[in-house]
Order: structure tokens, then sequence, then C-alpha cells
């Protein structure tokens, strides 16, 4: 066996179910009420499941690595569309469709990553475990950079040691960021792409979340919308990651891409023609109805102000909580211990949340996801709602 899979940390749910231990009988109490994971909830757009469901027959049809050019069109358009870039993204050298962005996260670290001693990978702490693991599995070691609330959730880049940066060969971003739904600043972006050119390292910025955000004049920046900004329009060592899953509600379609970079995409497209990971024909035909339409994401939005007016109207004043800058989740801050407040709310309330250290690291300075819990506000507002009141009541008993 490899021996780089002992260094892989079990799944923040596999902690969860651990702390939690089986489940409670039925009628043993309140019904059940599961925050914990990040699936969305709403339904998927009747337009994509009927252009998936009429395309049924070119399933005999083997999908190329690259996708079809006609998805990978309507995703440069998409792109232009959403930042505001001046030349739209090649389709025919910019842009891969991928699996979701999930496996296009870890992909691309086992395509890039040279595993020479001392190699680094940097990364938001708290943060998507897929960012450690891949790392570990590519040969190179974590670096993290934490995220807290000093420094509105996102990571101080500009206090990072140069030798961290020497040793860097890529950056994974999150913005949105998963947990904390802080979103990085145009300018930070930027930021880091000069960083990159300084020290030759590659940037793969996670924008899953970036579809969901408040304010419908002001959606969060993309890595490639800083690139525009800084007349770079080769996209030079900059990554971007998109998907269909909390945009248009599919995480089962399993439809997302990644953008940028062409002499890095060249060679991602050669490992992904060895590793095997393709969009079938109606997927990408679904996708393409998904990436063309805004109506459904615009209600999508719609949805969510809904649940976070409502949730944070229960919770003022008894929880130390905020409303995030963009995503679907919540991360207050626990009056106890966050394994505790999770673990009590469960048994007690019938409430499933994740505790923040889990989706955390410890460091020198700490772990910065202790006494915080992530609460995903994936269900039914009625439901959402009635969560809230349960935390109350908790949180009335601490």
């Amino acid at each position: 066996m490899n021996p780089r899979l002992r260094e892989l940390q079990p799944y923040p749910f596999e902690k969860l179910r651990a702390l939690l231990g089986p489940a409670p009988p039925p009628d043993s109490g309140p019904t059940p009420i599961d925050l914990s994971v990040g699936e969305p909830k709403h339904p998927a757009p009747d337009f994509v499941c009927e252009t998936l469901a009429d395309n049924l027959a070119q399933l005999s049809t083997y999908p190329t690595t690259k996708g079809t050019p006609a998805l990978r069109t309507a995703i440069s358009a998409w792109l232009q569309r959403r930042f505001g870039l001046d030349v739209a993204p090649d389709p025919e050298r910019e842009i891969l469709p991928l699996n979701g962005t999930r496996e296009g996260l870890f992909s691309l670290a086992q395509c890039v990553i040279e595993p020479t001693p001392g190699a680094l990978v940097v990364m938001p702490n708290p943060c998507y475990q897929i960012y450690e693991g891949a790392a570990l599995l590519a040969g190179a070691q974590p670096h993290y950079l934490a995220c807290d609330a000093a420094t509105g959730f996102v990571p101080d880049y500009r206090s990072v040691a140069e030798t961290v940066w020497d040793r860097c060969q890529l950056l994974y971003l999150c913005s949105p960021g998963n947990p904390t739904g802080a979103v990085i600043p145009l300018e930070t972006l930027e930021y880091l792409i000069e960083l990159a050119d300084r020290h030759d390292f590659l940037i793969a910025s996670d924008e899953c979340y970036s579809e969901i955000y408040p304010d419908e004049s002001a959606p969060p920046p993309g890595l490639l919308q800083a690139c525009a900004a800084l007349g770079r329009r080769d996209f030079s060592r900059c990554l971007a990651f998109h998907s269909l899953s909390k945009r248009s509600n599919l995480p089962g379609l399993r439809s997302g891409f990644v953008a940028g970079d062409a002499r890095v995409m060249q060679e991602f497209l050669r490992y992904r023609t060895y590793h095997g990971c393709t969009l079938p024909v109606p997927h990408q035909l679904a996708s393409i109805a998904a990436w063309n339409d805004e109506a459904h994401v615009r209600d999508n939005r719609r949805q969510y102000r809904e649940k976070f007016a409502a949730v944070l109207e229960v919770l003022d004043g008894h929880l130390e909580v905020a409303m995030p800058d963009a995503g679907f989740y919540l991360w207050p801050r626990t009056p106890i211990d966050d394994e505790t407040f999770a673990r009590r709310l469960y048994t007690e309330q019938g409430v499933t949340v994740v505790p923040g250290r889990y989706l955390a690291r410890p460091t020198a300075a700490g772990n910065p996801g202790e006494h915080r819990v992530r609460i995903a506000l994936v269900a039914p507002l009625a439901t959402c709602r009635e969560a809230a009141l349960r935390v109350r009541r908790l949180l009335e008993q601490c």
C-alpha cells in the first residue's frame, strides 16, 4: 500500500459519527434535523433534468476527457459574463470539464506537485479536507494559514514568511470560504498573483460557493477577474474551479470545470487522460443548459436569503453569529467547547452540526475551529427555523 495513505486523517463526518454514537431510536426525541452536510436540498432545475432525460441515448457514446466544444464554449461565455472579463477564456486551451470540483482539486495536486524535500502546499485553516489529502498524497506537506475573526476569516497572507512562499508549489484558495463564508477581496487576489510570480507557485482557487451571496449587486470576485484587473489575459499561474453542485442544486450531476493557465491545462489534460475521469455526454448537455441560465440561480439565492434572515432573527442576542459574506454556512462561536455543544445539540435537541475543530488543524497558534460549529442552512426554510429555535433552547440551558 502507498505509505502516504497513513498520513490521511479521518474525514470530519467519521469523527462526527464517533462523537455522536448510534442514532437514537425513533420516537425517542425531537424529529432529527441534519445541518451537518453541505448538500443542497433545493430542487434541481426542471429544465436541466429534462435535458438530461432527453439525452440518455448518448450514454452509448464514450465521452472525451476534454469534453465537447459546446460545453467548453458555454463555460467560457459564463465566465466572461459573470466576472466581466474583457476577453473570454479560450475554450480550446483554457477550460476543462471536471467531475465536480472535488475531483479536480485533488487530481491537480497529483499532476503539478514535484515531491522534492520541503515542498509545501499552502491552504486555509479551517479548510476543505481535500486540499490536505491532495498535498499529502502528492508528496508535499500542507502548510496551514489561520482564518480567524481578527482578520475577517481570510488568512493574513502578507504576514507569511518569505521562506514559506519559496517552498510553496501550490496555493489553495477557497473563496467564499468553507466553512467561514468569507470572501477574499479583489485586491488580495491581485497581491497573491504577484506573489506567485515572485516565488513561482500555482494558485488553485476553489470558487464553488461563488454564486450564493446575499447582495445581488455585489457578487464575490474571482481569481480570473483579478487576472483581468492586472491585464493578465493569459491567466498565468492561475486556475479557477467552479461547480454546478451549489450554484444549480445539482450535486449528483458531478459537473464542474477548471479554467486558467493554458500551459498548466495542457499538462493537466494529459494527466486526466490517464486519470480516467470524464463527464458523460448527457451530463455535459445538461450542464450547458444550467450554465446558460441565471434565473434559477437568482431564485436559489433568494431562498438562502430567506433562511439566513429567519435563522439569524431567532438567534439574535443568544449566539455569537453573523451573516457570512457568501455561501450557505453559519460559523458561530459557541459558549462551551464545540464538541460538547454539538453532542448536546444532537442528544437533547436532535440537531446535527459539525464541531469546528473537525474542519481545522491544530497549529502552534491553536486550532482556529475550536469553540465554533458549522451549520449548513440547506434544509427547507421551516426546518432551518425550527433548528434555530432548538439551538436557542440549548443555549438557554448552557
